[in-house]
């Protein structure tokens, strides 16, 4: 591994608190692809180099490997715990009364922690479906979102912070017209917002909403994630990495596609989360953000590549009764319902 990288190099994002965390983070999600064992030992070398944000999630099934590799990089004196910012989800299986503290407490315990940095409401509903199950996998008892059963997993949620187990909530995958309708009510308001973002899927209106509120930002598939599950394919899907102005640019900066969408998601306000296995790849995911910025010309060109390309469109949660994935995101502006 090439030498670690210098933290006061890493530009930061800014909580609600005040509070600043790392520009970029690792994910840990193997898209049915890597085993635990692999992701761990990525987020070994990762927080060697100088990552200090782990994203994790109790469905990724790999939570209790990392809290292996946590405790070799405290007890190697690498890092202390609270120079990371760790975060969890609760898992869709889990919202019901008291499941959401179990959950927690689980992940806490795989992760050998004390506490989480951040804890996320995976997906605003309890529609579960199994790891690595087909796209057209429906399960029986999915249903439509509900104010009153997402504000019963949050309530939960905001007592994980009363209890000290977490320091901050945050929600997932969520739209416009469920953020309005779960906002007022919440006692403790999300600190971050975890959602799909990338050159031919920026969700403006969203993200700027989101901004507004000074909830942050965190961006998942980044590049595109070229290694989703099959189940997350479609034939209209754009490669993001091939969209011109980020060939443009990857060209003028002499560095690959997928560090321009880095690049542009850093600068643009959004914590990317991408995930890599490979050493060169998360290093140089990393480092990127600390040098050669794209100029205001290449930001304002990737930005008029925007395709409206949903990638996880997540139609494995749909119900009896649903249209199709696109009752998922209340395209029309409201929340849908049957």
């Amino acid at each position: 591994m090439e030498k670690k990288i210098d933290q006061n190099t890493i530009p930061f994002k800014t909580l609600y608190s005040g509070e600043k965390i790392p520009c970029v983070g690792i994910g840990t999600f193997g898209s049915d692809k890597y085993g635990a064992e692999a992701i761990s030992e990525a987020v070994y070398g990762a927080v060697r180099y100088g990552y200090r944000l782990i994203d994790c999630a109790a469905v990724y099934q790999n939570e209790d490997s990392i809290g292996e590799v946590l405790q070799r990089l405290f007890e190697e004196r690498t890092v202390e715990r609270k120079e990371l910012f760790i975060t969890s989800k609760v898992w869709n299986d889990m919202h019901g009364e008291g499941n959401v503290l179990k959950s927690c407490r689980k992940s806490l315990a795989d992760l050998k922690l004390d506490y989480l940095d951040l804890y996320f409401v995976h997906w605003p509903f309890p529609n579960y479906h199994a790891p690595g199950c087909s796209g057209d996998s429906r399960n029986p008892d999915s249903r439509p979102f509900s104010v009153d059963e997402f504000m019963s997993t949050w309530r939960q949620c905001e007592e994980l912070v009363d209890k000290g187990l977490v320091r901050y909530i945050g929600m997932s995958n969520m739209t416009i017209p469920k953020l309005e309708a779960v906002l007022p009510l919440c006692r403790i308001r999300p600190a971050a917002l975890e959602m799909e973002l990338h050159p031919s899927f920026q969700q403006q209106e969203l993200f700027d909403y989101a901004v507004a509120h000074e909830i942050l930002p965190i961006g998942y598939c980044p590049i595109g994630s070229p290694s989703r599950p099959e189940r997350d394919r479609t034939a209209e899907d754009v490669a993001d990495t091939q969209l011109p102005a980020v060939e443009a640019a990857a060209h003028a900066h002499q560095v690959h596609p997928a560090l321009i969408c880095l690049k542009w998601a850093v600068q643009r306000g959004q914590v990317p989360i991408p995930f890599s296995v490979k050493e060169p790849q998360y290093i140089s995911n990393l480092k990127c953000a600390t040098e050669d910025p794209l100029t205001e010309d290449e930001m304002k060109a990737i930005a008029s590549e925007d395709k409206n390309c949903r990638l996880i469109k997540g139609q494995v949660f749909l119900w009896e009764g649903a249209r199709g994935w696109e009752d998922l995101w209340d395209l029309n502006g409201e929340i849908v319902t049957g």
